[in-house]
């Protein structure tokens, strides 16, 4: 293991869920309600808030995604990538569920249940929307929020470590690709020069600036890199929750129309969450791969890095869409959804590593 992935490896193991990320579902909550009724009060004020674009990019809302994000992104090492060959097979499960099944079965369960057995009781005009919502979610595998659930069931960090790696290198290739290709088989049109925008904004910067920081505070010690992940942490919670708070400003009066459109919008999130971390701890389990790599293999396939989902929906479809709204369903349901997951794969460590049982 090289030098310089050995102090990610123990920050990913020593990483816990603090109070605040615990109840992340409630903050989201108080979110919706401060939006919906700042929205009301001073409608006047978020309008000019979202007038102030540059390029087609919301200003305050695009500096809120990059300390959102980059603050993730600091924790990750691209060294481990030579490391992923010590867990070939769990790393290959990964990858299949996280780029073969897990984006193009949620842009069936979009089309099932959205397009079809959810489509009277949702408007119709943001069918589409909320699709490309859910897409988008999908579309990029959990950066930060893994190595909690990693942590939580005992998964092995540098497994974690590398998964991560290895697949925010292939998000930075693969994202706008599949994303516009899952888009157009939705019939739903994007041009291929604001998708290409969104992933240089809101992937490439943000990964290269958060590695030169990363290289700047690893050079000057393992306790100024710790002490700096200590004081950035909570960065990426409140610049969500405060891009929450603007976008339920401009959502408020819709939700307030149709209230059931979050609880029907969580359904296929829900049915994804299940069915891609159970398919990642069965194959896992198959090849013949460890407990401690399997938790972590299927948590990253059932988790999403949704702060990229939410910036790249404001920036493709604006803070009114139905896309927007479906990513943020997705952060509303994020932690109690992965706690039950962690629980699962915890409680049926005997049956995974007991020979011959089906």
């Amino acid at each position: 293991m090289s030098a310089q992935c050995q102090p990610a490896a123990r920050a990913g193991s020593a990483t816990a869920m603090g109070g605040f990320e615990r109840y992340l579902s409630l903050w989201v909550l108080l979110c919706i309600a401060v939006g919906i009724t700042l929205g009301k009060l001073a409608p006047g004020l978020f309008q000019a808030i979202g007038q102030m674009e540059l390029a087609q990019v919301n200003l305050p809302v695009g500096l809120l995604i990059w300390v959102m994000i980059i603050p993730m992104l600091v924790k990750v090492d691209f060294g481990a990538l030579h490391e992923v060959r010590q867990h070939f097979r769990g790393i290959g499960v990964t990858l299949v569920v996280n780029w073969l099944v897990k984006p193009f079965s949620m842009a069936f369960l979009g089309w099932f249940f959205i397009r079809h057995l959810f489509a009277p009781l949702l408007p119709a005009d943001q069918l589409n929307s909320y699709i490309a919502g859910l897409i988008l979610l999908a579309a990029a595998p959990c950066t930060a929020m893994v190595f909690v659930w990693s942590r939580l069931s005992d998964g092995d960090p540098l497994f974690t470590l590398s998964q991560v790696a290895l697949n925010d290198t292939i998000m930075i290739f693969a994202f706008a690709p599949i994303v516009a290709l899952l888009l157009g088989i939705s019939s739903i049109t994007v041009p291929w020069s604001t998708l290409f925008t969104s992933v240089v904004l809101y992937i490439v910067i943000p990964v290269t600036l958060a590695q030169v920081w990363r290289r700047a505070l690893l050079a000057r010690g393992q306790e100024v890199f710790n002490r700096a992940m200590t004081q950035i942490g909570p960065w990426s919670m409140v610049a969500l929750l405060l891009t929450l708070v603007l976008l339920f400003a401009f959502q408020g009066e819709a939700i307030m129309q149709q209230p059931l459109v979050i609880v029907l919008l969580a359904v296929p999130i829900l049915v994804q969450v299940i069915f891609n971390s159970a398919l990642a701890y069965g194959l896992n389990r198959l090849a013949g791969e460890k407990h401690n790599v399997a938790c972590p293999s299927a948590l990253i396939g059932a988790s999403n890095f949704f702060e990229l989902a939410v910036a790249a929906a404001i920036s493709l479809f604006g803070f009114q869409s139905g896309a927007a709204l479906a990513t943020v369903v997705g952060v509303l349901i994020e932690v109690p959804v992965m706690l039950l997951v962690v629980r699962v794969v915890t409680a049926t460590k005997g049956w995974y590593e007991r020979p011959g049982s089906t």
